[in-house]
C-alpha cells in the first residue's frame, strides 16, 4: 500500500507542471495572436491613409496611345506613393482647351499641375499665375522654358531628331533624297520640332549621300497628309520621308500603300500606335522613334511629390528615346508591357 500511494503522488506531481506548460503556451499565441491583429490594422491604416496631395494632369489628348501611356505611368505612380490624381483631355489637340484646363486647377486651388506646355505667350502666362499662387507646374514632352515652371520631364528632343537621322542612313545605306513632314501643330510646339530637326540634320551631316529637298507642313483645312505624299510621289526622285508626329506617320503609310509604292519610299515615323506597329511589321514603315510616356507618367507625379516635400527636383528628366523597327519590335513590346520605369 505504501509503494502504491507513493506512485500514485508522483504521478499527481507532473499534472500541475503540464498545466503550467499548457497555460504559458497557450498564453504565448494569444500575446502573438494580439500582436499579429494589431500589426495587421497598423497596415490597414496605412493602406486607407487618405492622400496628402491632390495633383492635376493635362493630357494633350484623350485619343493617342502615347497620351494614354503617360496617364497610366502616372496612375501607377499615384497608387505607389498614395496621392490622388486628376487628369483632363480634350479629345484632340487644342491649346485651347488646354488653357482652360490650367485655369480650372488654379482657381480650384490643387497642389500641382503637370501639363505638356503649348509655345505661346498665354499658355506661359498661365503657368506663371498658378506659381505665383504657390502652385507648382511641371512641363512634361512639350517644354516651356520661358516660364517659371518646376521642373521638365520628357524626352530631348535634339537627341530624338539624332536617332531618327541614324535610323534612315542604316536604312538607305547613306544615300537618299529625302522629304520631311512636320506636325500640323508646328505653330504650337515650333521649339520641340526645330530640336529634333537640328538633332536630324547634325546626324546627316556625316552622311553627304542623304539630302533633305524639301520640308512640308500639313495643314487640316488647306493641305493634308494625304496630298503631301501625292506630291512627294509626283516628285518622283524623293526616296525617303522623315514624319515628325505619328497622325502624319500613319497617312504617309496608308497612302504609300494606296499608290502601290510599298519598298519604292522608305518611311522613318515618330511616335507608336497599333497602326504603325502594323506597318512596320508588313514593311511599310522601316522603323519609328519612340519617346517613353509611361516613364513621363510615372515620373510626373514623382517629381511633383519631391516638390512638395522637399521643395526642389530634378528641374529636367531626360526619360530617354527608344527604335522600333521590326528586328526589335518584339522585345520592345515585352519591355514596355507595363511596370515601373
Amino acid at each position: 500500500m505504501e509503494t502504491v500511494k507513493h506512485a500514485n503522488q508522483g504521478h499527481g506531481v507532473l499534472r500541475p507542471k503540464v498545466r503550467v506548460w499548457l497555460l504559458a503556451a497557450l498564453l504565448l499565441l494569444t500575446i502573438l495572436n494580439i500582436a499579429l491583429f494589431y500589426a495587421r490594422q497598423r497596415e490597414n491604416h496605412v493602406a486607407e491613409k487618405p492622400p496628402q496631395y491632390h495633383f492635376y494632369m493635362i493630357l494633350q489628348n484623350s485619343v493617342d496611345p502615347f497620351w494614354q501611356d503617360v496617364r497610366r505611368g502616372a496612375q501607377d505612380a499615384a497608387k505607389t506613393l498614395n496621392v490622388a490624381i486628376e487628369f483632363r483631355a480634350p479629345q484632340f489637340n487644342n491649346s485651347e482647351e488646354e488653357q482652360k484646363y490650367i485655369d480650372i486647377a488654379t482657381l480650384s486651388r490643387v497642389d500641382g499641375i503637370i501639363t505638356p506646355a503649348v509655345n505661346n505667350p498665354d499658355f506661359i502666362k498661365l503657368i506663371n499665375q498658378a506659381t505665383a499662387q504657390g502652385i507648382p507646374v511641371i512641363t512634361i514632352e512639350n517644354d516651356a522654358k520661358d516660364s517659371q515652371r518646376q521642373a521638365f520631364i520628357g524626352s530631348n528632343s535634339f537627341m530624338l531628331g539624332a536617332e531618327a537621322g541614324k535610323l534612315l542612313n542604316d536604312a538607305v545605306q547613306g544615300k537618299a533624297r529625302v522629304a520631311v513632314i512636320m506636325s500640323s501643330e508646328l505653330e504650337k510646339d515650333a521649339l520641340t520640332q526645330n530640336m529634333i530637326m537640328n538633332g536630324f540634320s547634325s546626324t546627316l551631316k556625316d552622311a553627304p549621300g542623304i539630302q533633305v529637298i524639301k520640308v512640308y507642313t500639313p495643314k487640316m483645312e488647306i493641305l493634308s497628309t494625304e496630298e503631301i505624299t501625292q506630291a512627294v510621289l509626283r516628285q518622283g526622285d524623293i526616296n525617303a520621308v522623315f514624319c515628325l508626329d505619328a497622325i502624319n506617320t500613319v497617312g504617309v503609310a496608308q497612302s504609300i500603300v494606296d499608290f502601290n509604292k510599298v519598298g519604292k519610299i522608305t518611311v522613318i515615323g515618330y511616335g507608336i500606335t497599333p497602326e504603325i506597329k502594323n506597318y512596320i511589321e508588313k514593311g511599310v514603315i522601316h522603323g519609328t522613334v519612340v519617346g517613353n510616356p509611361y516613364t513621363i507618367g510615372y515620373y510626373g507625379v514623382k517629381s511633383m511629390l519631391e516638390v512638395k516635400q522637399n521643395r526642389t527636383t530634378s528641374s529636367v528628366t531626360d526619360t530617354g528615346v527608344q527604335i522600333v523597327d521590326k528586328a526589335n519590335m518584339t522585345s520592345y513590346e515585352m519591355q514596355n508591357s507595363g511596370g515601373k520605369p
